[in-house]
């Protein structure tokens, strides 16, 4: 079965030469390739604001439709992530070569997530809120940070095997 903690332990690297095949023939891998970078786009310009509100005490809506962009670039890229993920290893999550990255997107999707629930419920305050959207930034680069590092790996994986 593709993806299992077997396979892995056998694999030499990141991908099984049908992993990578899998991964190279999907839409999937190009759809995330476009979505990573607009992600860091759009949360470039969120951390903007944010500090900008924290600063000053100006901008608060914009500073908050940016996090709310950011949300919602999150889910789609988690949701098409996931679709990814099942293409190229036979599972929707947590398959072994992600599985960190998978346990971090959680936190950081958690973060986010109760962002927009204490916005919706008015369960904080604008300055509380912006706090909690930079600890979901923070967890975000984490995790962005991992990914790039999972890329490296996988093009040091495929330069080993030309």
């Amino acid at each position: 079965m593709p993806g299992t903690h077997a396979e892995t332990a056998d694999r030499a690297g990141l991908y099984t030469p049908e992993e990578r095949a899998r991964r190279d023939a999907t839409v999937w891998t190009l759809v995330q390739g476009v979505l990573a970078p607009l992600q860091f786009l759009v949360f470039l310009v969120s951390l903007a604001l944010v500090l900008r509100y924290l600063l000053t005490g100006a901008g608060y809506e914009a500073a908050t439709w940016s996090i709310l962009i950011k949300t919602g670039v999150l889910y789609t890229i988690m949701v098409t992530g996931a679709i990814w993920e099942k293409v190229v290893f036979g599972q929707y999550l947590f398959a072994p070569a992600f599985f960190w990255e998978d346990v971090v997107s959680f936190g950081v999707i958690a973060l986010h997530t109760a962002y927009v629930c204490a916005l919706f419920t008015g369960a904080m305050g604008p300055v509380e809120l912006m706090v909690l959207a930079l600890a979901a930034y923070l967890a975000y680069v984490v995790n962005a940070g991992q990914f790039l590092w999972k890329l490296r790996m996988a093009r040091l994986q495929a330069e080993g095997a030309t």
